[in-house]
Order: C-alpha cells, then structure tokens, then sequence
C-alpha cells in the first residue's frame, strides 16, 4: 500500500534550514528594560525574589546605564521609590521626583536610549493604592488629576513616552489632553490598556515596595476570568488616543494578546511580568529547568502571539544568549 503524507520535517532537517524558515525572531531592540530608581545614596539592593534585579539609587544609575547600553538594551522602563510617601503620591508629580531625576540623567547623558515612564501612584502613596482613596474607595476622576500633574511632570523632564498603568478609567484621554495643553503633542502614550488583577505581580510589589496597605485592586484591573473585557478596555484607550497598548501580564494571556494584535492597529506591547521572571529563576536555580532555553522560548512566544515589544526583566540575559547563538 502507496502512503500518501505531508514531509514537514523537510524544513527541519538542519540548524540553517530551520533558520531559513523560522517565522518570528527576537533582538535587542524588542525589549524594554525596566529600572527601580530608589531615592537616596549608596543603594543597590538587589531584589530578594528577582535574583539579578536592583533597586539603584542616583549614584549608581551610571554603571547601570553603562551595562544596559553595553547589552545593546535600546529602551527603558522607569519606577521610582520615593523616600516618603503620602495619601496622594505627591512626590510622583514634583519636578525633583525621583523618576523626573533619573529621566533628565538619562537623557542628558544617554540621549539616544528611550526613556519610558511609568505613571502611576502607587509607589508615593502611603496606602499604595494607584488612585486617590476615600475610605477604603478608590476614587476615579479626583485621580485622573494627580495621574495627568504626573505624566506632565514626566514629560518635562524630558521623557520619550508615557506609560500610565493605573487602570483608572478615562486615564488615557485626561492624559492625552493634560500632555497637549502642557505643548507636549509628539509625546506617545504606552497604555496599560489591558492588565488583569494578577498573583504574578508579587516580586514586583516587593521591587518597587508599592504593595496596597488595605483590600486589593480588583475593583480597577481585570478579572482573569474575563476575555472580552480586554475588547472593551483596549477599545477605549484607542479611541482616547492611545500609541501603544500593552498586555499585562504575559504568559497566562497569550490569547489576550492575540486578539488585540488582531483587531487593532497599534503596536502591541506584552509585560513579561515579575512572577514570570521570578519563576523561571527560581526553577532554573533547583536544577529543574534550562532557564537560557525556556526564557527565549517564553520571549519568542510572545513574539509569535503577536507582541512587538517585550517589557522583560530578562532583557539583558536574552541579549547575551543571542549573541552567543549567533
């Protein structure tokens, strides 16, 4: 009998061959790079469960942008800790706020690396909420406010592109609006347009010490259980003027990104996220995972469901499996 089959593995045959046809690929210029600027002298602390994660004051940040540019890292992702904190994060919208110094460093001293800033209050607040509290309330509009001083604040102290990733509603547009009375119009927004309640947020919290003191925020991101909420949200920051949407976290919503990849058109941005990261370490250093393997595995998944940009703290390890492979 004449077996009639497909020969697949045609194009698997040899290393080249299997370069010849792969589909997607990653590089150096697809990662940002997030940074925890911490307000003080002499600091660099690294995080506890983020093995090869710092938390870097002033002083340090020159070694760390030297590294980061010696990595070939084009991009950076800032959040910063305040030395004191209060109901309202006021030290997140100060011109000498500890995001609004480490920007203007960069860019004086590093002016072709992007400087991206997170905009959001949790870190200054001593609730640690992302918003302005009223009880144990979060309240929208009144945080709408701080949220719009904040990025303005970022944006003249020269950064390249505003992240709010405070999930109030209307953030985008208050922002969009506050950025263009202020003269900053070719400033692009990043929005947290989709970011779910999520437990792989954990080390970070510890990272950026932001944690909420009270309660949660599931009344202000997503549930996990939900798909179609992300139509809604992602629909929203668009049409409010939005330049970038990311997906927060990753890996459990893989599907989530392909869909935004699918129905919009803007560049799609996946937040390779704490708990990720954290993981992949942990298991990696028990002997139970190949951490080079898996990590360029998650990465390329997420290239494949349609990122095209990655927030990773594995951004400078990835570039040097890369180039090693090469």
């Amino acid at each position: 009998m004449e077996l009639q089959f497909s020969r697949h593995r045609r194009l698997r045959s040899s290393a080249n061959m299997r370069a010849l046809v792969r589909e997607n690929h990653l590089k150096a210029e697809d990662f940002i790079y997030p940074l925890f600027i911490y307000e003080g002298e002499n600091i660099r602390n690294e995080v506890s469960s983020m093995p090869g994660v710092f938390q870097v004051s002033m002083d340090h940040l020159q070694a760390e942008m030297d590294d980061i540019v010696a990595h070939g890292i084009k991009s950076v992702l800032l959040f910063g800790i305040p030395k004191t904190k209060d109901a309202c994060g006021e030290q997140a919208y100060h011109d000498h706020g500890i995001v609004q110094v480490a920007t203007r460093y960069i860019k004086e001293n590093y002016p072709d690396i992007i400087v991206v800033a997170d905009t959001c209050l949790c870190e200054y607040t001593d609730h640690g909420h992302c918003g302005v509290v009223e009880g144990e309330k979060i309240l929208n509009d009144q945080s709408l406010e701080l949220l719009v001083k904040t990025a303005v604040a970022q944006a003249k102290a020269g950064a390249d592109i505003i992240a709010p990733s405070n999930m109030m509603d209307g953030f985008v547009a208050a922002i969009r609006v506050g950025l263009d009375e202020a003269g900053f119009t070719e400033v692009p927004i990043m929005s947290y347009a989709v970011k779910y309640a999520s437990a792989f947020y954990g080390p970070f919290r510890e990272a950026a010490e932001g944690a909420p003191q009270f309660g949660d925020r599931k009344t202000y991101q997503m549930d996990p259980a939900n798909r179609m909420e992300a139509f809604r949200e992602a629909e929203s920051d668009v049409a409010e003027g939005a330049d970038f949407l990311i997906i927060k976290p990753g890996m459990p919503y893989l599907d989530i990104v392909r869909d935004v990849k699918n129905n919009f058109n803007l560049p799609v941005v996946v937040y390779n996220v704490s708990g990720e990261y954290a993981m992949v370490k942990a298991a990696a250093a028990n002997g139970w995972i190949d951490e080079k393997n898996t990590v360029l595995e998650m990465l390329i998944g997420m290239k494949r469901a349609g990122a095209d940009l990655i927030i990773t703290y594995a951004a400078k390890d990835a570039i040097r499996w890369l180039k090693e492979d090469q």
